[in-house]
């Protein structure tokens, strides 16, 4: 069998999607290629400006797309209140939630309820949206919908911890050790969501995917100096792969018949980096059940967001 490309995304007419981070890189593809197979696309970003660019540009090339934006800062807990309470007040289904956006290696920064910015914005954020619009996604799902959440993750989870010690960097912080905390804490949470689910007899998919290595602006909007550098001007251009290959894993994941609960997609290439979709086996550190009970409990208390109890 020929090897899936985003040509292969089953007709999504009739279905909504909200896709976080979508003004840019990963998340712009992701919006782009759902809404070219039919999905009404919710594009959320963080400015204004570049979140309307970003609409623009998708309609440009697809004037009968079915896209809106809407404004979410995943790094602002009320930010993530207000807009999970908009889509429940204007009644808006959601089938599928692309938990995306995301920040790398930036400066050492609390966000406004003082969290460290990586953990706040790649897991807290999420972890808070997931829960908020969860009851519109089993609506989806008992309507026979394939309601699916996907976690964006990374292959820097593997090696990663989480410092529940020090979870906001205060006391001693490196920009890539905490964005490996937060994307194990991705891997964590997703894998525990589908356990979580399963147990609870929903029919909602909690599935994972990673890009890979794929050149976006992920890596010139956080790091600073050398490594900003490094990125744009070497790494990138000579080893990684194009962002329309590295969306293919998230779309792949929130599109393709079959996915199960609990799976990760990434790149079937040499070390995970590039190639076309795949199951491919987290890191031993996501798949500990007392780590994830325990950032679980901890993630609801940071958010005051709970979950339904099993």
């Amino acid at each position: 069998m020929a090897k899936w490309t985003s040509a292969r995304i089953p007709d999504q007419k009739g279905r909504t999607a909200v896709v976080t981070g979508a003004n840019s890189g990963l998340g712009f593809q992701t919006a782009r290629e759902l809404a070219r197979h039919g999905a009404h696309v919710v594009m959320t970003a963080r400015d204004r400006n570049r979140g309307t660019a970003a609409v623009e540009r998708l309609l440009a090339e697809q004037p009968r797309a079915s896209v809106e934006l809407r404004l979410l800062d995943l790094s602002d807990l009320d930010s993530v209140t207000a807009f999970a309470q908009k889509i429940l007040d204007d009644g808006l289904p959601v089938d599928v939630l692309v938990n995306n956006a995301g920040v790398m290696w930036p400066p050492h920064r609390l966000t406004p309820q003082g969290y460290e910015l990586q953990f706040a914005t790649n897991h807290l954020g999420h972890f808070a949206l997931t829960g908020l619009l969860l009851g519109h996604l089993e609506k989806s799902a008992a309507q026979g919908r394939d309601a699916r959440v996907v976690t964006v993750s990374s292959v820097e989870h593997r090696g990663g911890t989480i410092f529940f010690d020090d979870l906001h960097g205060e006391r001693g912080y490196a920009p890539r050790a905490y964005y490996s905390q937060s994307k194990l804490a991705n891997t964590l949470f997703g894998l525990e969501l589908d356990r979580r689910l399963r147990a609870t007899g929903s029919t909602v998919t909690s599935v994972l995917a990673h890009p890979g290595y794929a050149s976006t602006n992920l890596q010139s909007s956080g790091p600073t100096g050398f490594l900003r550098f490094f990125f744009s001007k070497l790494a990138n251009p000579l080893m990684a792969q194009r962002v329309e290959k590295g969306a293919w894993n998230q779309l792949y994941a929130a599109t393709a018949p079959g996915v199960q609960g609990g799976q990760f997609i990434g790149p079937d290439g040499f070390g995970e980096y590039r190639g076309h979709p795949a199951v491919v086996q987290p890191d031993k550190a996501a798949q500990d059940l007392d780590v994830a009970r325990q950032l679980w409990s901890v993630s609801e208390q940071l958010t005051q967001v709970r979950y339904p109890s099993h």
